[in-house]
């Protein structure tokens, strides 16, 4: 799970499992495995680097 901030503010954990695409429109879009779309404060490459510190934490233990 990602700690994300959406564009009012308000920040929300999200499971990086259900992640399908990240773009930037310029503003981050997330579109997970449900079609669901969520824009959040975070860049594309911040999101990218987030999911990879979860999955290093996660498979190193």
């Amino acid at each position: 799970m990602i700690e994300l901030t959406k564009m009012s503010g308000q920040v929300f954990t999200l499971n990086c499992d259900l992640i399908e695409t990240v773009e930037e429109t310029p503003d981050t879009v997330i579109t997970l495995m449900t079609g669901k779309k969520i824009i959040v404060k975070e860049s594309r490459q911040d999101v990218k680097n987030l999911v990879l510190i979860y999955k290093k934490d996660i498979f190193s233990k």
